[in-house]
């Protein structure tokens, strides 16, 4: 498909999204679409994710790819993958603009049930998308839910090798428990992700109130407490919490079970949007640098650890020195990744990493 690049939409550290124009010589009926691009040469997570939506094709509720391509723009390659647009912006947009800064329940269980109708197929799919959050559920003209974002998505086995790779995938709000204290990361994650993204709807407010980086990791991996449940929620919506953020994801519900919840079984998926849609070269954001978070007790506290940005103390500290064995105590993992380091592994500020401690 030809296309000209509009204006700017969003920004992350990827690349940037722009809106995408079909030249002439394509055909009058092609989709409104917006085209994400990255440099040639570090474009391996937006090729990992036209890779698995090129496998994700037929579901409603995850958005759709129209193609990929290369670009030469100002002296630069840039590698390309086209994308629906939708209209109706982020779910977080949604959240922020409406009057009391959250949703009524009726629109949560529809939300809720159309998310897991898309994490449904993509699990069964053999993937695990490895960042639910806000900023990555789009919304279509009239409030159709779109899952989005499948650069950090893999393949749902988990293997010793995974667990050596130590990798962080995903956003720390919405991060599960063996997450932060294993390396762990499989289809149960997107579950815990999917309550945190339900009380956080339900209530206006992320589910964690915790003021660095340091404190939400110790509180999500250490101990037994989870996240506060909406007083405002039905019993019905408590129990389906109940029934994602469970600490012991062998306990969770997979979506398949969670679509039969009383919660969300008897609804209808679709939301008639009650705001503005966003307009075009309105400049979003949805940070991708590790650890790069404003304030953790606002709702714009949205931040994505890229499992190719770890810097390597991480892996040297999370590993017994003396055997080369893999430590999996929780507590020795939760000081490799909050503790403090010497001048020697120093995390430097142009690399995007802000003190944490």
């Amino acid at each position: 498909m030809d296309w000209v690049r509009g204006e700017a939409v969003g920004h992350g550290s990827f690349g940037k999204v722009s809106f995408a124009i079909p030249t002439k010589k394509s055909t009058l009926f092609s989709p409104s679409m917006v085209v994400k691009s990255s440099s040639a040469s570090c474009s391996s997570t937006l090729m990992n994710e036209k890779k698995i939506l090129d496998e994700l094709t037929g579901c409603p509720q995850i958005i759709n790819c129209l193609g990929d391509s290369y670009t030469y723009e100002n002296g630069e390659k840039l590698y390309n993958v086209l994308l629906e647009y939708a209209s109706g912006g982020a779910l977080f947009d949604k959240l922020k603009n409406s009057g009391d800064r959250r949703l009524p329940e009726f629109e949560v269980r529809k939300y809720t049930k159309a998310l897991l109708k898309g994490l449904h197929y993509i699990h069964k799919s053999g993937y695990v998308h490895c960042d639910i959050k806000l900023q990555n559920i789009l919304l279509g003209d009239e409030g159709q839910v779109k899952i989005a974002d499948f650069g950090l998505a893999k393949r749902s086995e988990f293997t010793e090798d995974d667990k050596f790779r130590c990798e962080l995938r995903g956003t720390p709000l919405y991060m599960s428990p063996e997450m932060v204290t294993e390396g762990e990361q499989d289809t149960p994650s997107d579950i815990w992700a999917l309550g945190c993204v339900v009380a956080e709807i339900a209530t206006g407010s992320p589910v964690w109130r915790c003021t660095d980086m340091a404190q939400l990791l110790m509180t999500i991996g250490a101990g037994d407490q989870l996240p506060d449940f909406p007083e405002n929620l039905s019993e019905e919506g408590k129990d389906f919490l109940d029934k994602c953020l469970s600490k012991d994801p062998k306990k969770r519900w997979t979506a398949e079970m969670l679509l039969e919840h009383p919660f969300v079984a008897d609804q209808d998926d679709t939301v008639t949007l009650a705001y503005e849609t966003c307009e075009p070269g309105t400049p979003s954001t949805s940070p991708r640098c590790p650890f790069d978070f404003p304030d953790w007790v606002s709702n714009d506290s949205s931040v994505t650890c890229s499992s190719t940005s770890l810097p390597s103390p991480v892996f040297q500290e999370l590993m017994n020195l003396n055997d080369g064995s893999w430590s999996t105590a929780p507590a020795e993992r939760l000081r490799g990744l909050v503790g403090q380091r010497g001048p020697e592994s120093e995390w430097s500020a142009d690399d995007g990493w802000v003190s944490v401690r």
